[in-house]
């Protein structure tokens, strides 16, 4: 499913306007992006979590010279589902 099926879905389950849910949907996705962005943990009742993880530097290797490369340190968002999701899942 994609942001387009996510928005006919809800469209179909509520009898709203596209355009509004597409509003709805867009300002739902922005504001976890930024509370993300500002360091925030968002957690949504039912759904999960997101929060912001951090990667150390570390040393790889480029595969085509072989040579050693320093991998920078990175942030990163990420998911962990609630238990009621976890179990709707495996029913």
């Amino acid at each position: 499913m994609n942001k387009t099926d996510l928005i006919e879905n809800v469209v179909k389950s509520t009898g709203m306007k596209k355009k509004d849910v597409d509003v709805v949907v867009t300002a739902f996705i922005a504001s976890i992006e930024q509370a993300l962005a500002d360091g925030e943990k968002v957690q949504i009742s039912g759904l999960g979590s997101f929060d912001v993880k951090q990667r150390a530097e570390r040393t790889g290797r480029n595969p085509k010279t072989k040579e050693k490369i320093t991998i920078p340190a990175a942030k990163y968002p990420a998911f962990s589902a609630s238990k009621a999701l976890k179990e709707s899942v495996n029913k």
